[in-house]
């Protein structure tokens, strides 16, 4: 800090500077306290100390040696990176409470470890609802006593705070009021968050909640907000020797329903009912329409989808009443993700039939785990054709040779990507010909062929090419 504060010229931009990796977590974890790192700034040097705003792996690499060239010269008994070994005894806290705020902050990235959330479009959506987050504040500082932040409306004030001198100019005039938003590990009860969901749609019209901006009621690291998918993906696919195998793709998607003013009568009999725009044909999730509100948003489902599936549809259908068996359609919305993407906040608003307002909001899709799945298929040659009459006429009826038992692997979409064979006979087999020879436990072979089988007619077909 006494470097940078060297470096530091009040009124100006702060220094391009980086410090190794260990002193920029410090540093970073005691600016989430603003108050305290004021505090801390004007008593050691008597003005605040800001930090660079580097966007790039050029600038980053910059200000990491340049930072490590003057630290050089300013501490040369000190090592530039943490090579303290574990062995040795740790010297005694000088500061509990700066140690305090870095302890407290171990397990921050548990709160926004899934992989969306470093999507761009993510951002620039968090970003959006930010700003009107501090609006809410501002507007309504009297009559809240504490304001409860979502998910994403809490990563950028995080990240807002990890500038202090942005972070004290763009909100001076709002010191007092931020002391009323709930902090990362502060727990909260309901009523707080249903006030807070109340003041942003009296202030927005619109649910104060989305797919990737829940609230979390409970502090503690497992109580944090529980998503409908366990998000384990990678930066890049890891995949990259079987091309028949195509990336699989989730997103998690959230939907709000409020009745219009006009539609507390006659709903007894109406449903709302969700389905997927293309495949799982046999999803029909309803509910009935009697069960919503048209003085707040409810949250209707959360639910994890393919990319595949293209978007969701709703439908409102009216039961036929005691005297008449099944139902009509009355209206009819859809939601496809591509829209959903490139709205603002990734969040589309519909309405259905004049009768109930619909909001979807999705988180942007990442790669997931390949889902693969095996499934019998007809018995197979020495060759890889399935035994068949129609192949045994285009061989001539010469005699197929050999016995395979044979498994198809399909994936997310089921698409074949590849044919599993295991040897379990061998020799000519004729109708009341030879006697089938089995094939010895130790001499049986088990073959992968990558690929989709070549079909010659209908569902008859060769497995592909066995690869050297």
């Amino acid at each position: 800090m006494p470097l940078v504060s060297d470096l530091t010229v009040v009124g100006s931009t702060p220094p391009l500077v980086l410090p190794p990796l260990d002193v920029e977590w410090v540093w970073f974890c005691h600016t989430l306290n603003p108050v305290s790192y004021r505090q801390y700034c004007e008593l050691k040097f008597s003005k605040l100390i800001g930090k660079p705003a580097i966007f790039n792996e050029g600038n980053e690499e910059y200000a990491l040696m340049r930072c490590k060239e003057i630290w050089s010269r300013k501490y040369p008994s000190e090592p530039f990176e943490n090579e303290t070994d574990l062995d040795v005894r740790i010297p005694a806290v000088t500061d509990e409470e700066l140690l305090a705020e870095v302890t407290k902050h171990r397990f921050l990235y548990s709160k926004f470890s899934e992989a969306y959330r470093s999507e761009i479009v993510y951002l620039i959506a968090a970003r959006h609802r930010y700003k009107g987050f501090l609006h809410m504040v501002q507007r309504f500082s009297d009559e809240c006593s504490r304001f409860v932040p979502a998910s994403d409306i809490l990563l950028m004030w995080l990240t807002h705070q990890s500038y202090p001198t942005l972070y004290a100019e763009d909100l001076k005039e709002m010191e007092g009021d931020m002391g009323k938003v709930v902090t990362v590990w502060e727990s909260v009860k309901e009523k707080e968050v249903k006030e807070t969901k109340m003041l942003w749609e009296t202030a927005f019209d619109q649910p104060y909640e989305k797919a990737g901006g829940e609230i979390a009621l409970k502090s503690e690291i497992t109580a944090s907000v529980k998503s409908p998918v366990h998000w384990e993906v990678s930066d890049t696919d890891v995949n990259t020797k079987y091309k028949s195998m195509l990336p699989r793709f989730l997103l998690e998607v959230c939907l709000f329903v409020k009745l219009n003013l006009a539609t507390q009568q006659n709903v007894k009999w109406e449903f709302l009912r969700l389905r997927m725009l293309r495949g799982h044909k046999e999803l029909k999730l309803d509910k009935s329409i009697s069960n919503f509100h048209y003085d707040s948003w409810q949250k209707s489902w959360n639910l994890c989808c393919e990319f595949g599936t293209k978007g969701v549809v709703l439908e409102i259908f009216r039961q036929g009443g005691h005297c008449f068996k099944g139902s009509s359609l009355q209206g009819t919305v859809t939601f496809h993700w591509n829209e959903l993407l490139r709205a603002p906040s990734q969040t589309l608003e519909r309405e259905v039939s004049q009768q109930v307002r619909i909001v979807a909001s999705i988180t942007p899709p990442v790669q997931a785990p390949y889902l693969l799945k095996c499934v019998p298929d007809r018995v197979t040659d020495d060759s890889g054709a399935m035994i068949s009459d129609l192949i045994l006429r285009m061989n001539r009826y010469r005699p197929q040779e050999g016995r395979w038992l044979s498994k198809t692997v399909l994936d997310h979409a089921r698409r074949e990507c590849f044919v599993v064979r295991m040897r379990v006979g061998g020799g000519f087999w004729r109708r009341g010909g030879e006697t089938p020879s089995p094939v010895k436990w130790e001499d049986r072979i088990i073959e992968i062929r990558e690929g989709s089988w070549s079909y010659v007619a209908g569902s008859i077909g060769r497995a592909p090419v066995q690869r050297k």
